[in-house]
């Protein structure tokens, strides 16, 4: 352990602030180096150690070496080139094909141009030499960690807020309807929160019914925050959406110092979707006001019915005292009919600005689905699902591409609240 002590006497410091700490795998590491990378990952937290794997047979085709890696995947494998050398230049290729995104370290005591040439050849990004030293592997991560950021920096996701005037105006279907359909449809990368501190039903109108945890435990959790943590939190549905449930009971409310914790965790999770969509409750709280502070866009549903339309006025006024754009807020009319007693017009001319979607009104049908319990094949071709592929169309296709056409990739249908 000789080699391991003269490597940790490293005088430089670095900034070590990037922000998320990276994953690593070990692969074949020998002694001294496995327990190295251990304790740097330890002291500096740039990273962490995910799992070491010891053998090449663990790894030996494209299915074990996805099953050892994980899901997800690690950002960084460390391969030992000196054990077996063919065999870890073929790891590092199979690595580097299949999970372009993870960056693979090679290790090795030679130095010669050969062997490093060797390694880039096959996919490796870094090629650090035996024995390490601390400057070396944690000016490695930094530089991957710095291009990763690099990279989420210009992708960040679009934050998209709901938000009823007023409980039953439907928010929770549409929400959970527009993110399948971005998902789905269109393939984009999305996550559904459900902000509810008391009984959502995000979860349920997707037919997803065993979480485990809420937002709310995300956001008390921020310190463990990170890529591993966060799956414990998601469910799957099978348009591909994500989805972070409200709670099963009811939640206090957080405190004022734990809504900077909500930003936190947006920021986090902005880095990992093309779209971002919160489900919140009908009120004006301090959690709702992070949220649509953060948010790039807040649609604001309501129904054509006085008392409505009276609390969109009521809330356009406060969130412009708050200092919220009124181009960032777009009125969405649910079940509208032209037979409404509230005209549009008259609707228009009360909030002073135009309304920018309207999704017809098919509420019996959408009761009928929920007692017949094959939603999809009964909304496949609804005027409802029409209205909704449009506007989802509107917000996440992307230039140059088509609906995605898939058997049976219909979205559920619509519950409203």
């Amino acid at each position: 352990m000789t080699l391991l002590k003269d490597s940790m006497r490293v005088t430089g410091r670095h900034d070590l602030s990037l922000g998320e700490t990276l994953s690593v795998v070990g692969l074949c590491l020998d002694e001294d180096t496995r327990c190295f990378l251990d304790l740097i990952a330890g002291t500096a937290p740039v990273f962490r150690v995910r799992s070491h794997i010891a053998s090449y047979r663990e790894v030996q085709d494209q299915d074990s070496m996805l099953e050892r890696l994980g899901n997800p995947a690690p950002e960084v494998c460390v391969i030992d080139f000196d054990q077996d050398r063919r065999a870890a230049a073929m790891v590092a290729e199979r690595i580097h094909s299949a999970l372009p995104r993870v960056a693979v370290f090679a290790v090795s005591s030679h130095a010669h141009p050969e062997a490093i040439l060797e390694a880039m050849r096959c996919g490796c990004g870094e090629y650090l030499t035996k024995p390490l030293d601390r400057e070396q592997l944690v000016s490695a991560m930094l530089r991957i960690g710095a291009q990763r950021k690099e990279k989420v920096d210009q992708s960040r996701a679009q934050i998209l807020a709901f938000m009823g005037s007023k409980g039953g105006c439907g928010v929770t279907a549409l929400a959970s309807q527009m993110g399948a359909l971005l998902a789905g449809e269109f393939s984009r990368h999305t996550l559904l929160v459900d902000l509810h501190p008391d009984f959502g039903d995000a979860a349920l109108y997707l037919k997803l019914t065993k979480s485990r945890y809420n937002f709310f435990e995300l956001v008390e959790n921020i310190d463990r925050l990170d890529a591993d943590f966060l799956q414990s939190f998601l469910l799957k549905h099978s348009s591909g959406l994500d989805v972070i449930p409200a709670p099963e009971g009811s939640v206090t409310a957080l405190e004022a110092s734990q809504t900077v914790s909500i930003s936190q965790t947006l920021d986090f999770l902005n880095l990992r979707y093309e779209f971002i969509l919160a489900d919140l409750p009908p009120s004006l709280n301090a959690e709702n006001m992070t949220v649509i502070q953060e948010c790039d866009l807040l649609y604001l549903v309501t129904v054509a019915e006085v008392a409505a339309i009276r609390n969109v006025v009521r809330q356009l006024e406060y969130l412009s005292n708050c200092g919220i754009p009124r181009n960032k807020i777009k009125v969405v009319l649910n079940r509208h009919q032209k037979s409404n007693a509230v005209t549009d017009a008259q609707i228009e001319k009360v909030i002073e600005q135009e309304i920018y979607w309207r999704i017809p009104n098919h509420y019996p049908e959408m009761v009928k689905t929920i007692y017949g319990g094959d939603p999809i094949a009964q909304l496949s071709s609804s005027e409802v699902i029409r209205s909704l592929h449009r506007w989802a169309e509107a917000i996440g296709k992307k230039a140059g591409t088509g609906t995605k056409k898939k058997e049976g990739n219909r979205i559920l249908g619509l519950f409203n609240r």
